[in-house]
């Protein structure tokens, strides 16, 4: 396991850059994921507005004037914040014995702050003076729904983020009452359903803002999502953040796979979850006392292979929410059956003793049926697109 860069770069290159230890396996595959879902959804988008199903909304915008004192002070403030932190990472010592502590904390280098803050300054000061006019004009621009792609992974990242936040302290109440702080902090400890709907309700409320059809968004958004689920997934297998299956001690039906693929320890990881490992030195010296499924791995081999066919049959349905309603049942199918080999919390006092993501799974593929055999009903109004 690889619970940042650090130890991945060491192991895979010989390399050892004491900076990459600011850099949490976990994020950063889940970075890749946003920015190849930008990507895709920019694609989607922009092949629906050439078939006429999107369309752009008018804004009148000043240039050539000054900058207002708000973006002096956002400008110095980002840039105060990366030379306190990053750049103070490298200029104070024992950082790197505790990354996570370290950028939560409010220690940090203030001079680097001030140079990285007065630069930023400098430059947008530059920048300025050369889009400067003598006289300010107001300009009325177009802006399509593609422009806004930015806008829509920023939308997804934060409340995505906030969401899955809370829906996992939600699941492990006993953990977070324990350490509340600790567990609002963590970089581990993220329920992608809370995720998912917390973000769901702030694109729908942008979309509707800026005059976005959000049926057809859901649909661009189908791909999108399932591919980048899968490739978050990778970052819980690399790092090893607890996301993993129970114990598994049935020896390898498979011959043709290498035993990891069928039960693993989790050595190094990220959490400190387990047994010391012998011989081992440094803060990720822990593995699991028996091997467990590595359903990380498993539910990106799904995904990826889930996207793919969602990928060819977005020009195959061409009735508007349908592929978002198979999204929707085909994402739920794929949780609730790897729920099965799992280890999460289940709710005792319910029948069953279902977990958390069963009983949004089992909702998610009810709310995809109905909406797969609706939509022909509820959005007969919207432009069909062309296969």
């Amino acid at each position: 396991m690889y619970p940042n860069l650090y130890y991945a770069f060491k192991d895979l290159f010989g390399i050892e850059i004491t900076g990459l230890q600011l850099i949490n396996s976990f994020g950063f595959f889940v970075a890749i994921a946003f920015m190849v879902a930008g990507w895709i959804l920019s694609m989607e988008i922009t092949r629906k507005e050439k078939q006429g199903l999107f369309s752009y909304t008018e804004q009148t915008i000043t240039v050539g004037g000054p900058v207002s004192t708000t973006d002096w002070l956002i400008t110095f403030f980002l840039g105060f914040l990366f030379g306190y932190k990053f750049i103070g990472a490298f200029l104070l010592p024992d950082v790197f014995r505790d990354p996570q502590a370290f950028i939560f904390s409010a220690e940090g280098h203030p001079l680097a702050g001030l140079i990285v803050g007065g630069l930023m300054v400098f430059l947008k000061y530059r920048e300025n003076q050369k889009e400067r006019l003598p006289k300010p004009e107001s300009r009325i621009i177009r802006i399509w729904p593609h422009d806004r792609v930015g806008d829509f992974i920023l939308y997804a990242a934060a409340f995505g983020f906030l969401g899955a936040k809370i829906f996992h302290n939600l699941e492990n109440w006993n953990e977070f009452s324990k350490d509340p702080i600790g567990s609002l902090i963590s970089f581990s400890g993220l329920t992608f359903y809370g995720g998912l709907i917390c973000a769901t309700f702030a694109i729908i409320y942008y979309s509707k803002k800026n005059k976005i059809s959000v049926i057809h968004l859901a649909d661009c958004m189908a791909p999108t999502m399932m591919l980048a689920y899968g490739l978050g997934r990778i970052g819980c297998q690399v790092s090893g953040d607890g996301d993993w299956g129970i114990v598994n001690n049935q020896p390898n039906p498979f011959g043709f796979l290498p035993d990891w693929m069928w039960s693993y320890r989790y050595p190094n990881n990220v959490i400190n979850e387990g047994i010391p490992i012998e011989g081992c030195s440094g803060p990720y010296c822990m593995q699991l006392p028996q091997p467990v499924y590595p359903t990380a791995l498993y539910e990106i081999l799904m995904c990826l292979v889930l996207f793919a066919i969602i990928w060819f049959l977005r020009k195959k349905i061409l009735t508007p929410g349908r592929l978002a309603g198979f999204y929707l049942m085909v994402n739920g199918a794929e949780r609730f059956l790897i729920e099965q080999i799992r280890v999460n919390t289940k709710y005792e006092a319910l029948p069953f003793q279902p977990t958390q993501a069963e009983i949004i799974a089992v909702c998610l593929m009810l709310a995809g049926l109905i909406l797969y055999w609706k939509a022909p009903i509820w959005f007969a109004k919207e432009k069909r697109p062309q296969s």
